[in-house]
């Protein structure tokens, strides 16, 4: 996972758009009706974010969409009635390699984070651990440093699996093959050859939220103190052998019998990243190595956990509190959200060259997870969901959002093209030009990553981005705007301040 650009905050934009209302925006559901969504596969059903009224609704393939985001593969699990119903590869491991198969092993990233979580409620469960106490007298093998913000507000595995425990470090930009490697205590102390800050207190726990890979990596070392084992053979026993998932595995590197099936990662121009893919040490947070059927069998144990059903992997209570949400949206590991047939759990990944997202609905036991070798991946996993939701109906339909496009004038370009600051995120920027032909794009800038440059479109009252879904809107008033507004989905909002215009 990557600590400049992350997609589990920034770009909350591109995991679900639903209808959005903004001043001077009225952006409407769109979505094919069910028969026709029946009559072919998923996999030439692809819909953008964002659809235009007055104009037919654009349908795409797998394959189109990912020469369009220069994604070379793609692995597809979906779940329909409590089983993996279809698993789809798409596309190559890397450019001129082998085919995509159910079998591909991709990095899960952050979607380690709720798999980690399942496996400490486990240990919850069998007395090991608690939910509500003081994690730091059970830490025998590093110490978290004292903090005025500590008074009177413990950190407590509760606060750590749902990211309000006060920590910082968001995420981890990984290691190429052959450097050093930190160890755990150098991880959580920021000491070389780490390459992370250290992770500290820097708000009073259970106040607020905050994505904190760093609390995940404290998450790991608990559960590793407490049962005196490694944690890949801790995750093997508790989860990924009960749970099915035979081709998954944590580990900081690649056994060298699995390289052939396991795909590169590949940069935002589609050419594979230096040494193939990165490796991350901070297991619990993101080095789940796995296939889209594993993670597909995840989600089913935690619907049947969720369920009641017999022989499940964790008792219901726990599973109501692991997808209840504790602060935001955030449950036990995964974002929890809606209601009734269409309240689901979620989580995203997103390491260097890789992006992944997995869903789940558990009153109707559906779901997907879908996995890529791309750092554009993101936009494509979205548009492959939306088609899954409208093949298999589920609750929640994905709903592209409908725009009236306008003519973008020069003074309305003059007033958003620039380079902001992004409020929440100090090491992240949003870039907005001219794109050479009367219109805009954008891009996110962060310290170590730039994603893809996408297009912009004008709409009433502001700009819109139909791959993304991003929404852009200025306060009132003529020449270059001091600061915008952008949505983030379900109407939720960002800021960001302008910093410079472009040169040239």
């Amino acid at each position: 996972m990557k600590p400049s650009f992350n997609l589990s905050d920034i770009a909350l934009i591109m995991l679900r758009i639903r209808p959005i209302l903004t001043a001077g925006m009225l952006l409407q559901a769109s979505q094919a009706p069910a028969q026709a969504a029946e009559a072919s596969g998923f996999e030439s059903r692809l819909r953008r974010a964002v659809v235009f009224t007055a104009r037919p609704l654009e349908r795409f393939t797998v394959a189109e969409r990912m020469a369009h985001y220069r994604v070379p593969g793609a692995s597809v699990a979906i779940i329909e009635n409590c089983r993996v119903a279809e698993t789809r590869g798409f596309g190559v491991l890397h450019t001129g390699g082998p085919a995509v198969t159910p079998d591909t092993l991709f990095q899960a990233a952050s979607i380690s984070k709720p798999v980690t979580a399942f496996a400490a409620l486990r240990l919850v469960e069998r007395g090991q651990l608690s939910l509500d106490e003081d994690v730091r007298p059970r830490l025998t093998s590093w110490t978290l440093p004292e903090s005025p913000f500590l008074t009177g507000h413990p950190i407590t595995l509760r606060r750590l699996l749902s990211h309000s425990a006060g920590l910082n470090v968001g995420g981890f930009g990984g290691y190429r093959p052959g450097d050093p490697q930190p160890n755990v205590r150098q991880i959580l102390d920021g000491e070389p050859p780490a390459n992370n800050d250290a992770v500290r207190v820097q708000a009073v726990p259970g106040t607020q939220w905050r994505y904190s890979g760093g609390g995940y990596v404290v998450a790991q070392l608990l559960m590793t103190d407490v049962a005196q084992r490694p944690f890949p053979d801790l995750m093997r026993e508790l989860v990924l052998s009960p749970a099915g998932m035979n081709d998954s595995f944590y580990a900081a590197s690649l056994p060298a019998d699995s390289e052939s099936r396991t795909a590169w990662g590949h940069g935002i121009s589609g050419e594979a990243i230096a040494g193939k893919w990165h490796f991350y040490p901070e297991l619990g947070a993101a080095s789940l190595w796995t296939t889209s059927g594993d993670v597909a069998r995840f989600a089913i144990a935690v619907m049947q956990a969720d369920r009641g059903t017999a022989g499940a992997l964790l008792h219901r209570p726990l599973a109501s509190d692991m997808l209840t949400a504790q602060i935001a949206e955030r449950g036990l590991g995964p974002i929890v959200q809606g209601e009734g047939r269409a309240r689901s759990f979620s989580h995203g990944g997103t390491n260097e060259g890789f992006q992944a997202m997995m869903i789940a609905y558990p009153e109707t036991c559906q779901g997907a997870v879908v996995m890529a070798n791309g750092d554009n991946g993101r936009p494509l996993i979205n548009e492959v969901l939306r088609a899954v939701a409208d093949r298999y109906r589920w609750p929640d339909p994905w709903a592209s959002a409908e725009a009236a496009a306008v003519a973008l004038t020069p003074a309305m370009a003059d007033r958003y093209v620039g380079t902001y600051q992004v409020v929440h995120r100090p090491d992240t920027q949003l870039e907005i030009v001219g794109d050479g032909n009367g219109g805009l794009g954008f891009r996110w800038i962060g310290r170590l990553t730039t994603s893809q440059r996408e297009m912009l479109l004008a709409i009433p009252g502001g700009l819109i981005a139909p791959d993304s879904g991003l929404v852009l809107s200025a306060p009132a008033g003529g020449g270059p705007a001091p600061s915008l507004t952008y949505s983030v989905g379900a109407g939720q909002t960002r800021q960001v301040t302008r910093v410079a215009r472009p040169e040239g």
